[in-house]
């Protein structure tokens, strides 16, 4: 008589149960999945390149075009700076033709014209500053003094002749200001040579240049004022 215990029993020994077959199977399917030793040391096998290639002719056109491109990006770099170089050098030249101008005899009377004028009216109205004025009160000064010096009575020299001097000064500097703001002249050399000038010429006229603009030209001298609010601070004239 058969015993269900023992025949349980010989069914397990004789064949597996579906979750045994199944373990053993990922057991299987993993091991497959692993990479051999073999595998993990093999080399990756090595790209031919043009460098590299068997061919020794192969190799040397690789290299000739590898410089003859470095030698184009050299070029064109040499190209740009060189193009630089004779742009500044031509900014250079326009700005000493400027300081030529700037030397010759009408503008030279010109600077002497506004200068007298100006002299004669700082030493009229030099008691109006204190001992230590402040910027503020040393710039409405210049300002009135400029004014003052388009009045009949603001110099010992005709105000016609004056009027006329000063129109000299403002072309010559409008045309300073277009030159540096166009790129036509060196900002660095125009500077060295006419911004003291021209920020004490601003600093003086101002005022009656407002006047100007107010009375119909709103134009008037504007590149001058562009000039001198663009650039560094210069240091403030001397009364």
């Amino acid at each position: 008589m058969n015993r269900p215990g023992v025949k349980e029993v010989r069914r397990v020994e004789g064949k597996p149960s579906n979750t045994l077959a199944l373990t053993m199977s990922k057991e299987r399917t993993n091991a497959e999945d692993q990479p051999s030793d073999h595998d993990i040391d093999a080399p990756a096998p090595k790209k031919d390149t043009p460098f590299t290639d068997g061919d020794w002719r192969i190799r040397v056109d690789a290299w000739a075009g590898l410089f003859v491109r470095i030698g184009l990006v050299i070029g064109a770099v040499f190209s740009v700076y060189q193009y630089l170089a004779q742009r500044e050098e031509q900014r250079v030249a326009q700005t000493m033709r400027m300081v030529e101008l700037w030397d010759q005899g009408d503008y030279q009377l010109a600077q002497q014209s506004l200068k007298a004028r100006l002299s004669e009216l700082n030493e009229k109205y030099r008691d109006l500053l204190g001992a230590n004025p402040t910027q503020k009160e040393q710039s409405v000064y210049r300002q009135r003094i400029g004014i003052q010096a388009f009045t009949p009575d603001g110099g010992s020299k005709p105000l016609t002749d004056f009027s006329a001097d000063f129109d000299r000064i403002v072309y010559f500097l409008n045309r300073l200001a277009f030159c540096v703001d166009g790129g036509l002249c060196s900002r660095k050399m125009a500077d060295a040579y006419f911004r003291d000038y021209a920020a004490s010429f601003w600093s003086y006229f101002a005022g009656y240049i407002e006047k100007q603009r107010k009375a119909g030209a709103p134009t008037y001298a504007l590149a001058i004022e562009k000039y001198v609010s663009e650039g560094p601070p210069s240091t403030p004239p001397a009364n």
